[in-house]
This record gives C-alpha cells, structure tokens and sequence, in this order.
C-alpha cells in the first residue's frame, strides 16, 4: 500500500507561503517533516537537508552580496563612483561599458563567472557609472534615455559572461555543447570547444563595443 503521509511536505510549503512565513524556514520545516513521514531517522533527515544546503551553497551567496550591496550603498557607493566618472574627461557611457565588457569577458573566459554579474556590478557600479559619464557630456537625462543606459549597462554584462565563459573549460555550457554535437555524430573534446569559442567571443566583443559606439553617437543626436 502506498504511503501518503511525506505528501503532507507539499501541503506544509503551500501554507506556509500562504501564510507568507520565511520561505527558507518554511522549506527546511517541510524538509524535516517529509522526512520524518518516510521513515527517516532525525539525524540523517538533518544530514540530508546539510548536504542538499552544501552542495547548491552558490544559489544561497545572494543572502550574502545583497544586504552587503546594500550596506554600500547606504554609505554613498553610487555617489564615489559618479564622483571618479566626473573626474575622467574623456569618459563616455559607450567607451566605460567597453571597457567592463573587456573586462567581464576575460574574467569569464578563466571561470570567474561569480566575480562580476547583475546584482555585485552592474547595478551598485556599471549603471550608476555610466549614467554619470552620460549626463557629464549631455547633461540631464530624461527618464527614457536613463533607462536606456540601465539596460545597455545590463546587455553588456550579459554578452561579456555568455560569450567569455565558454572559453573556460570547465563550465557547463561546454559540456552542454559537446553533448549536443555527439548527438549528431560529431566528436569533440572541450578543449576543441574552448578554442573556437575565442573567435566568437572576439567577434562579440567587436560588435557589441560598436554597438556601444553607436549608443554613444545616437545620445549625442538625441542632445
């Protein structure tokens, strides 16, 4: 006969983010309680819940970065780094984000995805940046155009990471590809992979800066 009880873990986390508890507190109760149900002993229910924490603690660094992103800002992040934009004469919108494109790509390419990213760089620094290069040499912006900077700011670190990682070998997509192309007969190793994936990764970061060069020229027009 088949046994229902651990069933009861689902019912728990939808009342539980009914009732808008903590979710993380919500999920280890049902955890322990599904467990408990299935006829787990207590201490290797608590080991399991340990090593499911340990083995995806990368998906948990955000409970980290964020309140500490908010602590700088807090204490003028944005405002020291317009300050050293106000300071670079020759700095544009296009030309910074070129040179983090640069720089995201090649910390990508040696497996260093975590270093730079949306929530640690883009928003608290990149954006903030660049919407200050951008005002220096146009002025105040209205609402559409400091939009638009957020989201160039944001494309920007999308292509330095999808295009820069696949260089590195040890990373998922690569394995993911291999994968692929051995569906279809086609035998690879990742290092094969790794090394056409420069090409790409230039011919990226060649047009997506003209791209940022032509962003630069249509705010000039716009001005």
């Amino acid at each position: 006969m088949i046994d229902y009880w651990p069933l009861l873990g689902i019912a728990l986390v939808v009342v539980g983010f009914a009732l808008r508890f903590n979710p993380l507190l919500v999920v280890f109760v049902s955890a322990i309680v599904t467990g408990l149900l299935g006829g787990m002993d207590f201490l290797k229910v608590l080991g399991a819940v340990g090593k499911g924490f340990n083995d995806n603690r990368n998906v948990t660094l955000i409970y980290i970065v964020l309140p500490v992103i908010g602590l700088l800002e807090r204490y003028g992040l944005q405002q020291q780094a317009k300050a050293l934009i106000l300071q670079m004469r020759r700095a544009t919108a296009g030309r910074l984000l070129i040179v983090y494109l640069g720089f995201r790509q090649i910390f990508a390419a040696l497996g260093l995805t975590t270093v730079a990213g949306h929530a640690q760089t883009v928003r608290p620094l990149v954006a903030p940046m660049a919407l200050a290069a951008a005002e220096k040499e146009h002025g105040r912006l209205d609402e559409e155009t400091v939009e638009r900077v957020k989201a160039m700011s944001a494309a920007t670190d999308n292509v330095g990471l999808f295009f820069g990682e696949d260089i590195f070998l040890a990373v998922s997509s690569i394995l993911l590809i291999q994968g692929a192309l051995a569906g279809f007969g086609i035998q690879l190793t990742p290092f094969q992979l790794s090394v056409w994936a420069i090409p790409t990764a230039i011919c990226a970061f060649l047009i997506h800066g003209t791209r940022l060069l032509l962003f630069d020229r249509r705010l000039r027009r716009s001005k």
